[in-house]
C-alpha cells in the first residue's frame, strides 16, 4: 500500500510516518500499489519523505499520465 496526498498528489516514501501531507497539509489516502518497475525502488526521497519524480536520462521529469 502507498500513501498519496488527496490535494497535491504527492507520494510518500514507505518509511515515512505522517498523518497529513508534509508538502501541503492535505489528507493522506492509502491506495494499492501501482505496478512499478525496479527504478521505483531506487527513487529519490526528499527531506520531507516525499518521493521525487523520476528524471529522464536526457533531462526533464517523467510524469505518469
Amino acid at each position: 500500500m502507498e500513501c498519496i496526498c488527496s490535494q497535491c498528489h504527492a507520494v510518500l516514501a514507505l518509511d515515512t510516518q505522517a498523518d497529513w501531507c508534509p508538502a501541503c497539509g492535505g489528507a493522506l489516502l492509502i491506495r494499492p500499489d501501482l505496478p512499478v518497475s525496479l527504478e521505483y525502488n531506487k527513487a529519490e526521497v526528499d527531506h520531507r519523505g516525499i518521493v521525487l519524480p523520476r528524471r529522464h536520462a536526457v533531462g526533464g521529469i517523467i510524469t505518469p499520465q
